[in-house]
Formats: structure tokens, C-alpha cells, sequence
């Protein structure tokens, strides 16, 4: 089975995220899906750039809507050398078996500038299911 990557470029800032479904976390008779993604996060300009805050949107299979912001990703606010690359994994559970996830970072420029940073749309799915477009 292929694995799904969702990639966009800002300002020379790379984010690539592929998503999984965790079945092994799920409890689909009570409505409990979980689902992983790993983001690796690429500097190909040539001033380095932190990472100071993240903010999601994550819509589930219902179209409910939730938003998500806070500092930094998993604990850390990882400073990107130009050319250098942070990677995490985090996790998102749904009350359904699909959604679709989109957010930015907001980051700072080792010269003092703030700005967004795109992460690409993309869809949580259970694998054994039929897709479905949200």
C-alpha cells in the first residue's frame, strides 16, 4: 500500500506530512478513531528560522470543526538551521473514520521577521474503508 504525502513550500520552508491510521489505538464500536502523522519540516532558504507556535484545523467526518493552537510542536520549538530539517510525530483522534486536517506555524527568521508557514491539507483514513471526500 502506498503511503500518502501532503507537501507545500512557504517562503522556502518545506512541510511534508504523512498521515496513518493507528488501529491498534482505535475503537471504532465506540466511535474512537486515532490516527498518526509524522511532519518533516525542510529550511531551503538560507536564514535559519524557529518555530514558535502551531495552529490546526482539524475536521472530522461529520464536518465538525475544531481548532487547535499552541506553542511550539511536541514540547519543543526547534530552531532550523538553512539546509537543516526537524521532523516529529504527533497524533489526532476522531469521533469518525476519516477526516482532513490544514494548520500553519508561525515562525521567526533568525533576522527578526515573523511569518506563516503553509502545512498542506490532508486526509485521515481508515485504510480497510472506502475513501470518502470530506
Amino acid at each position: 500500500r502506498r503511503v500518502a504525502m501532503f507537501s507545500a513550500v512557504t517562503e522556502g520552508i518545506d512541510v511534508t506530512v504523512e498521515p496513518s491510521y493507528l488501529p491498534q489505538e482505535s475503537r471504532p464500536d465506540e466511535g474512537h478513531y486515532v490516527f498518526a502523522y509524522r511532519v518533516v519540516i525542510r529550511n531551503h532558504g538560507d536564514v535559519g528560522v524557529q518555530l514558535l507556535s502551531r495552529r490546526w484545523l482539524i475536521t472530522d467526518g461529520n464536518g465538525v470543526q475544531r481548532e487547535v493552537v499552541g506553542k511550539g510542536v511536541v514540547g519543543q520549538q526547534p530552531h532550523i538551521a538553512p539546509g537543516g530539517m526537524f521532523a516529529y510525530t504527533s497524533g489526532c483522534p476522531l469521533p469518525t473514520e476519516s477526516g482532513i486536517m490544514v494548520g500553519s506555524y508561525r515562525m521567526v527568521s533568525d533576522l527578526g521577521r515573523h511569518f506563516e508557514v503553509e502545512i498542506p491539507a490532508f486526509s485521515l483514513d481508515r485504510p480497510d474503508r472506502p475513501r470518502v471526500v470530506n
